[in-house]
């Protein structure tokens, strides 16, 4: 065995390194993103915890003790502060400024301990003023003109009324959760928080009232939590339901930090589908490219293996010969294999380990070894194996001979795949299902995975459909004799039958090959549109890269975007009214736009609107003034056609009664910046303001000239003060974007686009030079035939171009096909979904540079070798 290992070593040298380099990237790859995986839901655990200002609110019930509440916090397990908070109604505030009396809405007053902002930093952000004693909210500022040292008066229900003198304003980022309803059930605990609100601190709240009417206990959690959301989602969730059953109904928990787990789990589980749809068919390929690279030399092998029957080698003995070389590569492949994963950290992520734990790493280390070893057996040991018990000695040492085609050929397999994958795609798109699915009142989270099917089946079966046209081809001597001529001149003819007869050989490259692009594009193009449609839902929240967004009731004239403009960075501004109309008895959003300027300042897709681009729907608007834009919903709801009259109630902004006003049905709107995702019209802001009298501002959506988004937003809050909100497209992206889109998704696809570029190269030119190795007794014996190396030329170059054209040609259709069904089936990652894909040209033009770059390179080599002398050959082979 070992003669026969060190004669392997010395005289195959090539195709085992070459065999466990196919081992390597399969290791590599399948390491570099187990390892990566599993960093980046720790990462997204990590995240998700350190938004969460407040991880638990625990609601007082009616009737119940708060001090026995208090006592059994203070010796519940994972608590590690906790702070008691007082809640209390108000029917208005009311302040008085330039002799002009104020008055707001209903609204809360908190009562907050002294040290609340210390433990719970991210719950208030202080804009003016001191951050400590009366806090009045920026929007309850906004409404009552108040400031810093102003006095206002509290309407108390069934008490006299109070003044509190105002010390700061603030911001409440977290006020959904705030005021959240706690314990109501699943689905109703969503409520709009109050448009004003006091903060004071404890002791004043309970001077005004006594003790609080409402009473929460607000508690941060130790973050010691399972790297894993979904594991840290258990373990969290599960101690909020056994603190409710220490509470023996005296308190229910308002669990914010499950909440937010529990959508960081969400993230994981889509990092793991895109691992299914994006890692594990590079693995694939890798395999395959192995076996492709293993199959290169049957005719070698077969030939060595009858050598040694002849010489008295029982089975069992080739077994056991075959056994160690399988071994012998597949421990290389795997060692060189983990290697390159930590160079592949170290180089992309600053970490060998990817930022992983030591236990992860290894983890992940021992399964990518596990399946190089699988894959070694696969494609050495086990062709082998059925070779030596099979294969006759006089069957083995024949070299010459007709192939038959692979047995899938004959019952068209490749069309029964494309079949089913067509079957299950339309099957499961016109479901309406969602890839991820979260059934109301169950915890776990479910995955289509029968929507994997499509996929898969259309990668496989156009890897199959490339094989049968690229061997039909080939078996057509007319045609690649026609093709070949340019290169081959008079020698069109031997080139032809040559590739005929090695047909099965160059089938095999071209297939490969072009699943490698089809792998690069299909990862490449799903990357570049998964980016652009976190960028384009960003811009439809924020509505521009900056926007100023006016406190209800403000009387904003339009005019205020000069003042806006000025200020350094601000490129463009677009006034945005903002009003609401009665359609029949539903309130609505309207918003009154400008149609020749709005376009320009910020991003409008065609997938936000029905029935016609967004340019030739807003253009309807500037044709006729009384023109309107509406849900799918309300066209439903009142069976509209185009041009039908449509009579809207608003509010006068004179009388500040509501009048009917007329306007025509021109379009639909599914999506528009800065509104809600439900109904929603949009209007000429012209013809509004002159129906209304009033031609108010809203918003105002600012484009900056380049200046980072945050930036501008900083300098227009010095600039227009604590009255407006200001929110910028970076923090928008935060906000809104998901742990995997801020982390995961990057690192994933900068592993994958350096695989599939890779893939594509060795799958063409390694390929190549595995063909033109073992066929050097082809040229050999042309050599001897007087054939000179212009004429040897004619026969490499003739098969890389058809190679590279066969790769191009099959590879870019394959990819653009998967590249629909991907997106297709994905559709749940994208919002909104795409109108079309992002391709990204830069990417896929360095891919084809590379490819022709290999080719030319096997090209040249298998060029310069060929003319060796023929008896050194001859007898090697």
């Amino acid at each position: 065995m070992l003669i026969w290992l060190r004669g392997l070593l010395a005289r195959r040298t090539g195709r085992l390194i070459a065999a466990a380099a196919g081992i390597a990237v399969a290791v590599a790859l399948l390491a570099s993103l187990g390892v990566f995986l599993s960093a980046a839901k720790s990462t997204m655990t990590a995240r998700s915890v350190q938004r969460v200002p407040v991880d638990w609110q625990i609601e007082v019930q009616p009737g119940a003790d708060p001090t026995a509440v208090a006592q059994a916090l203070q010796h519940a397990p994972g608590i590690e502060a906790v702070r008691p908070v007082g809640f209390a109604a108000v029917t208005g505030f009311e302040s008085r400024q330039g002799g002009q009396v104020l008055t707001t809405g209903a609204g809360q007053v908190l009562g907050l301990p002294a040290d609340y902002t210390g433990v719970f930093p991210g719950e208030l952000r202080p804009l003016t003023g001191f951050p400590q004693g009366a806090l009045l909210a920026q929007q309850t500022a906004a409404n009552l003109h108040a400031g810093p040292g102003d006095t206002i008066t509290l309407h108390r229900a069934g008490r006299p009324d109070a003044t509190v003198r105002v010390d700061g304003i603030v911001d409440l980022p977290e006020a959904d959760s705030l005021f959240q309803k706690v314990g109501a059930p699943p689905g109703a605990q969503l409520q709009a928080p109050p448009d004003n609100v006091l903060l004071l601190p404890a002791d004043q709240l309970e001077k005004l009232y006594g003790a609080p009417p409402r009473r929460q206990f607000h508690a941060r959690l130790s973050h010691r939590l399972p790297s894993d959301p979904a594991a840290a989602y258990e373990q969290v969730t599960g101690a909020a339901r056994n603190l409710e059953v220490r509470l023996a109904g005296g308190g229910l928990v308002g669990d914010n930090l499950g909440a937010a787990l529990d959508a960081a789990r969400s993230d994981a589980l889509y990092a793991q589908i895109l691992f299914l749809f994006l890692g594990l068919p590079g693995a694939l390929l890798a395999a395959l490219l192995t076996a492709a690279i293993t199959g290169a030399g049957a005719v070698r092998r077969r030939a060595d293996q009858a050598l040694l029957r002849t010489r008295g080698a029982s089975t069992r003995a080739l077994v056991r010969l075959a056994l160690a070389e399988s071994i012998m590569v597949g421990v290389t492949g795997v060692l060189a294999g983990l290697g390159l994963a930590a160079i592949i950290g170290l180089l992309a992520f600053g970490s060998a380990g990817f930022g992983a734990t030591a236990a992860t790493v290894a983890g992940g280390g021992v399964l990518a070894a596990i399946a190089g070893l699988l894959i070694a057996g696969a494609t050495t040991l086990l062709p082998a194996v059925r070779d030596a018990r099979t294969v006759t000695v006089a069957s083995a040492r024949r070299t010459i001979g007709a192939a038959r085609p692979p047995w899938w050929m004959r019952y068209g397999l490749d069309g029964w795949l494309l079949l089913g994958s067509a079957a299950v795609f339309l099957v499961t798109s016109q479901s309406g299902y969602q890839l991820v699915l979260v059934p109301e009142g169950v915890p776990q989270i479910s995955v289509d995975y029968w929507a994997f099917a499509g996929p898969a089946l259309l990668w496989a079966g156009s890897g199959l459909l490339i094989w049968r046209l690229t061997y039909l081809t080939l078996g057509s001597r007319g045609l690649i004799r026609r093709l070949s001529r340019p290169l081959a001149s008079g020698l069109a003819g031997t080139v032809a039958a040559t590739l005929s007869r090695q047909r099965r050989l160059v089938t095999r490259t071209v297939a490969i090959a072009a699943l490698a692009v089809v792998f690069a594009t299909s990862t490449a193009t799903f990357d570049a549109t998964y980016r652009r449609q976190a960028l384009v839902d960003a811009q439809l929240t924020n509505g521009a890269d900056v926007t100023v967004t006016e406190s209800p009731g403000a009387q904003i004239p339009p005019s205020q975007e000069h003042q806006i403009a000025a200020v350094q960075g601000v490129a463009a501004v677009e006034p945005l009214q903002h009003r609401f109309a009665y359609v029949g008895a539903d309130l609505q959003d309207l918003y009154g736009i400008r149609p020749a300027t709005l376009p320009h300042t910020t991003r409008l897709e065609d997938a936000y609107f029905v029935g016609g681009t967004a340019r030739t729907l807003i253009d309807r608007l500037a044709r006729r003034p009384d023109a309107i834009l509406v849900s799918q919903e309300t066209v439903h709801d009142f069976q509209l056609h185009i041009g039908d009259l449509l009579r809207l109630r608003l509010q006068d902004g004179r009388t500040k009664q509501f009048h009917d006003v007329d306007f025509h049905y021109a379009g639909i709107a599914a999506e528009f910046p800065t509104a809600p995702r439900d109904s929603f019209l949009v209007a000429n802001a012209a013809y509004v303001a002159a129906q209304t009298g009033s031609d108010t501002i809203g918003a105002f959506l600012v484009t900056t000239d380049g200046t980072a988004a945050h930036t501008v937003a900083d300098r227009l809050r010095s600039a227009l003060g604590p009255r407006p909100q200001i929110t910028d497209l970076d923090t928008t992206r935060r906000v809104i974007g998901s742990s995997l889109t801020a982390v995961d998704l990057g690192g994933l696809t900068t592993i994958e686009l350096t695989f599939a570029l890779g893939l594509a190269v060795a799958a063409t030119a390694l390929l190549l030079i595995m063909g033109f190795t073992e066929r050097r007794r082809t040229f050999a014996l042309a050599t001897v035939l007087g054939a000179r190396s212009r004429q040897l030329g004619a026969f490499v170059w003739t098969e890389v171009l058809l190679v590279g054209a066969g790769t191009a040609l099959f590879g870019g259709l394959g990819g653009w096909a998967l590249s629909q069904m991907l997106v297709s089936v994905l559709t749940g990652v994208f919002d909104p979904p795409p109108s079309a894909l992002s391709v990204p040209w830069p990417y896929l033009g360095g891919v084809a540079a590379v490819g022709v770059l290999g080719l030319a390179s096997a090209g040249a080599a298998a060029v310069r070798a060929a003319p060796r002398p023929p008896l050194t050959v001859l007898r090697d082979l």
